[in-house]
């Protein structure tokens, strides 16, 4: 691992080891009405808030072993309670493709020469498919995690390709297809992971083992429509 140096007039005291990977998770803040909006529709906000809680906890889960550097980017404040072990952030930037490319290159920038950024609405989400984006990075420019809807979960690259952010249709089913395509055509090369689903819908939710298996979940989303 290369020696950062973060002391002057060349001294060796000051050196310190810096991990060469990085973890970026982008999270929302939970307020209530701000999170799950389209499950929201259907459940309502109070159980939309609920459910989006207990997929955070899961990220967390996912994270909290890795080796690698970690960087969590609220969406809206930083909360100093929360993720522990994780350096924290902001998210900056007018759409999503921008505060990804943001987060990015600020790592770049670090020294971080492999990156996998993360969403925090994964059910399925575990410290193996976080890692084997890291690994595929040491032989693909960059790196997908297909998510079912079109989109992805999980985007890694080994430098920071402009071109990934730019001009793309955030939040349509031909979003990782169109960024696929272009990336082809400029002979940038990538890996794709392990297609997970994320919980937008009620049809996500109600169809999915973690609610299947969250009896709690169940209960409370009961109680507050009855």
């Amino acid at each position: 691992m290369p020696l950062v140096k973060i002391g002057g007039n060349g001294c060796k005291k000051g050196l310190k080891y810096m991990n060469k990977e990085l973890v970026i998770v982008f999270v929302k803040n939970i307020k209530l009405g701000k999170v799950k909006t389209r499950l929201a529709k259907t459940i309502g906000n109070q159980a939309a808030f609920e459910v989006y809680s207990e997929l955070v906890k899961i990220t967390e889960q996912a994270t909290t072993k890795l080796k690698a550097d970690k960087r969590i980017y609220f969406s809206d404040a930083i909360i100093e309670t929360k993720w522990n072990g994780f350096e924290k952030h902001v998210q900056e930037g007018k759409n999503l493709g921008i505060r990804m490319k943001n987060a990015f290159s600020k790592g770049f920038k670090d020294g971080y020469n492999r990156i996998v950024l993360i969403g925090s609405d994964l059910p399925d989400i575990n410290e193996t498919h976080i890692n084997n984006g890291l690994n595929a990075l040491k032989e693909y420019n960059t790196v997908f995690g297909p998510s079912v809807d079109g989109g992805y979960y999980l985007i890694g690259l080994s430098k920071l390709y402009h071109n990934v952010f730019d001009n793309k249709p955030w939040s349509q089913p031909n979003l990782l297809e169109e960024t696929l395509q272009e990336l082809s055509a400029k002979a940038i090369t990538f890996s794709i992971l392990e297609t997970l689903n994320d919980i937008d819908t009620f049809e996500d939710l109600i169809t999915s083992n973690f609610y299947k298996s969250n009896i709690e979940l169940q209960e409370k989303i009961k109680q507050l429509n009855d």
